[in-house]
């Protein structure tokens, strides 16, 4: 599915013993591996808000650690509603966590799921989803994330503080500190132009699967061509030598049990033409 609003598009897939099925939605990947990257502009932002823990400079955790969410600012819809962006802060240095959608993983708004992760990779990530409140929504008013983990219940609240709105540029402009996006070989300032618009992304069609076989993913993704590569050695077909810059799709996971691989994890970058990737997935449990 195609995380609107962000330049991220996310396939999901449901594993069973018996058989998996695919999905796509607007907004959430109910159980599956999930997220496609086309990285060729950078995100991110640097506004948060998270439950205290304590800090120790200098030392560095490879697991046992928690997970917190966080805040990273808010944007006005063409329509006068607010896109509310949080990320998470997974303390650990190597381990990936799971916390699965229920009591330990919620919003204090709806049924509770309003599209987060259920699998945190290690280290700070900024604008992971959004969360859209209508027009009228209280400027005060606080939508809180909970998540429970390693016997620590962390909160992040999200409201509309004039000094927290954000914009595409502000979100591509500090995108550098998040190593999912991929750098353009370039300074980030350079890179940023007015009027680059998000890439369309469309999906495989829903599949099935039965385990332990694996399942071939594929999207296709089309661009502005903004901002225009450097000049340099390009292949026939378009893609780009010595450098990253392009466009590009990473696939990670985002909803799920078990260990998921993607065979290839990131695809080659293409400029000037429509990029066509596909990734072979192994699932390790179901989920």
């Amino acid at each position: 599915m195609v995380r609107t609003g962000k330049w991220f598009g996310r396939i999901s897939i449901e594993a069973s013993p018996y058989r998996a099925g695919a999905s796509r939605h607007p907004s959430s990947a109910r159980r599956g591996i999930g997220c496609l990257c086309a990285a060729f502009l950078l995100l991110g932002a640097f506004l948060t808000l998270h439950a205290q823990q304590p800090s120790f400079p200098g030392i560095e955790y490879p697991r046992g650690q928690d997970v917190s969410p966080t805040f990273d600012g808010w944007e006005r819809n063409p329509d006068g509603t607010f896109s509310l962006w949080f990320g998470y802060f997974n303390r650990n240095t190597e381990e990936e966590v799971d916390v699965p959608l229920g009591p330990e993983n919620n919003f204090d708004l709806g049924t509770g799921d309003q599209g987060q992760p259920t699998h945190f990779y290690p280290g700070r990530r900024w604008w992971v989803f959004k969360v859209v409140v209508p027009k009228d929504w209280p400027r005060e008013k606080r939508l809180v994330w909970t998540l429970t983990n390693r016997g620590r219940t962390n909160l992040s609240k999200g409201w509309l503080q004039p000094e927290w709105e954000a914009d595409k540029l502000l979100i591509s402009a500090n995108a550098a500190a998040d190593p999912f996006l991929m750098s353009l070989g370039r300074p980030i300032s350079d890179a940023i132009i007015e009027g680059d618009t998000a890439p369309v992304i469309a999906g495989s069609p829903t599949q099935t699967v039965i385990l332990p076989a694996t399942v071939t993913l594929r999207v296709t993704v089309t661009d502005d061509g903004l901002p225009k590569p450097r000049r340099g050695d390009r292949t026939a077909d378009g893609q780009i030598r010595g450098g990253v810059e392009g466009l590009r799709v990473r696939w990670i996971l985002y909803r799920g049990s078990g260990k998921v691989q993607f065979n290839p994890e990131v695809s080659p970058p293409v400029y000037g033409k429509p990029l066509i990737a596909e990734t072979k997935v192994t699932f390790s449990a179901p989920g």
